[in-house]
């Protein structure tokens, strides 16, 4: 048996490794991020009482959006942004679910800092 772990593997146990040191509650929710090949969710997460507060995708952008996945990854945070300060949130922690900070997650990032969100 090899000992070398899959791409999938090595995400889940990065991920699993942030998780156990990143919380959210309902003051400073975690923005929880999930990437697929062909879109990419985030949502605001209160850890205390294990709810959703906020969520945004790919899904929701309008059928007529034109741009690179990257594109619609800033687009997607830049509407979470803006759903969390319609709800009063300031400030989340980032959990970027074990993914790299670069490309599309960097992206995202980037626009629910436009979109009012602090962190």
């Amino acid at each position: 048996m090899s000992s070398t772990l899959t791409t999938r593997e090595a995400r889940l146990r990065r991920h699993r490794r942030v998780r156990g040191k990143v919380r959210g509650t309902a003051d400073r929710p975690r923005l929880h991020v999930f990437r697929s090949n062909r879109g990419i969710f985030a949502q605001l997460v209160d850890d205390d009482s294990g709810k959703t507060l906020a969520a945004s995708s790919w899904l929701d952008l309008p059928k007529g959006f034109k741009g690179d996945k990257t594109e619609q990854a800033a687009e997607v945070g830049k509407r979470l942004g803006e759903a969390g300060k319609k709800l009063g949130v300031e400030s989340v922690v980032f959990d970027r679910g074990g993914y790299l900070y670069h490309g599309r997650v960097k992206a995202l990032a980037d626009g629910a800092r436009e979109g009012g969100l602090t962190f």
